[in-house]
């Protein structure tokens, strides 16, 4: 059931009948709950909700749904989002974060007042920060009510946003309001009663320990692994590399740009996505494109995304450490293409160099394409695509998450 911003229900949120399995169809979270009632429900708080986080918190709710009972309280959820059909829902409101700091920082606070509200009548038992990991009040709210409250970064929002406002603001600025946000999450952390993580690496990059007892640090998300899977025999593969994800400063596109242009003529390098930088990139490669040397494939639907993976031989990620765990990692090691990629937070505890993948050394262009053109010369890439499709499938299959998440309601 959804409901509106002040709390009240509304038909057109019920879910139908069958709208309640997992995504991949593997199993419905009802028969899964068999067994399960002695775990708490959960009550999952989040931040405004781009396409991005969308996704994220989807597959989130899915996860925990398939264990015990799960709401949602967020912000201008996407309109045809699923989980308006699939889980409970409680929209705060239907504005955004804000597009100017004053703005934002306004609406963050009405935000935090807004989901102390709502809280005060959920009887959920655990309440979960998910990205909203700076949203103290609440946390201390839902701390007062007496539940427990455990807080879910999805990567490293501070210096996200101090990416962000360095394109508007003068540097020592920019480091300032990032190093108040950082603050205001650190002590988030410190307050909940437990942090998840996706991998160790991840919160090693957070400043946690994931040894801990208070740090749950394998709440990694899970791939569709009967949608996403080798359909194109490796070895059938053309000398194809290529990047999924957003065409934005964060992930470097203007480094992979330059690397683009300087490939031989056997290979071809293909970008998948859009973004504040798809016109710059159409202009700086628009003879390779003419060419053939670069491709530039745009937005494609995520039911596309397999097919697009499937053709390509290498994925290149030169993130900065802004994600807890690329979502493109895991789905292209699925699809039984490596990835060579920056080690940042927690892609070294799933791109193991060598073995599912290639950790990058160096983001300067001409060092990442020379070793792009090395990875792409081994003799032993086929068995290093097939090792990145058996770590998912072991690992970060829906099976797993369910494992993992029943792990870690059991002890808090």
């Amino acid at each position: 059931m959804s409901e509106s911003p002040d709390g009240q229900g509304s038909p057109d949120g019920q879910g139908s009948p069958d709208g309640q399995g997992s995504p991949d169809g593997q199993r419905s979270p009802d028969a899964s709950r068999q067994g399960e009632g002695d775990l708490p429900d959960v009550c999952v708080v989040t931040h405004p909700l781009a396409a991005a986080g969308e996704n994220a918190t989807r597959s989130l709710l899915d996860i925990l749904s398939a264990v015990t009972g799960v709401a949602l309280v967020t912000a201008d959820l996407p309109a045809d989002s699923e989980i308006r059909q699939r889980h409970e829902l409680v929209e705060l409101t239907r504005r955004g974060v804000g597009d100017s700091v004053p703005v934002a920082a306004a609406r963050f606070v009405a935000n935090q007042l807004r989901m102390c509200r709502v809280l005060a009548g959920r009887d959920e038992e655990v309440v979960l920060f998910y990205g909203a990991t700076a949203y103290l009040l609440p946390v201390l709210f839902a701390r007062a009510l007496g539940k427990t409250v455990l807080v879910e970064p999805r990567g490293d929002v501070p210096l996200t946003l101090r990416i962000q406002w360095e394109r508007s603001f003068p540097a020592p600025v920019a480091r300032f309001l990032a190093g108040l946000v950082r603050a205001l999450e650190r002590a988030g952390f410190a307050l909940a009663d437990g942090v998840v993580t996706y991998t160790p690496g991840m919160a090693r990059q957070l400043d946690l320990d994931p040894d801990s007892p208070r740090v749950y640090p394998t709440g990694a998300r899970y791939v569709r692994t009967d949608t996403f899977d080798v359909t194109r025999p490796f070895e059938e593969r053309e000398r194809r590399v290529g990047f999924l994800g957003r065409l934005d400063e964060e992930k470097n596109v203007r480094d992979l740009a330059r690397v683009a242009g300087r490939l031989p003529d056997d290979v071809t390098f293909t970008f998948v996505g859009d973004g504040d930088l798809g016109e710059w990139l159409e202009a700086e490669l628009a003879d390779e494109v003419a060419s053939g040397a670069a491709e530039l494939r745009g937005w494609v639907d995520h039911d596309e995304v397999p097919a697009e993976l499937n053709r390509l031989r290498l994925v290149v990620l030169p993130s900065e450490p802004t994600e807890g765990l690329p979502t493109s990692v895991l789905e292209a090691l699925a699809c039984g293409t490596p990835v060579y990629a920056t080690p940042v937070s927690g892609v070294p505890d799933v791109v193991r160099d060598g073995e599912t993948g290639f950790l990058m050394e160096s983001t300067d262009p001409e060092d990442i394409r020379r070793d792009l053109l090395a990875v792409l010369d081994r003799a032993d890439l086929p068995a290093v695509s097939r090792a990145g499709r058996e770590l998912i499938e072991r690992e970060y299959s829906f099976e797993a998450a369910e494992r993992r998440y029943r792990e870690i309601l059991a002890s808090v």
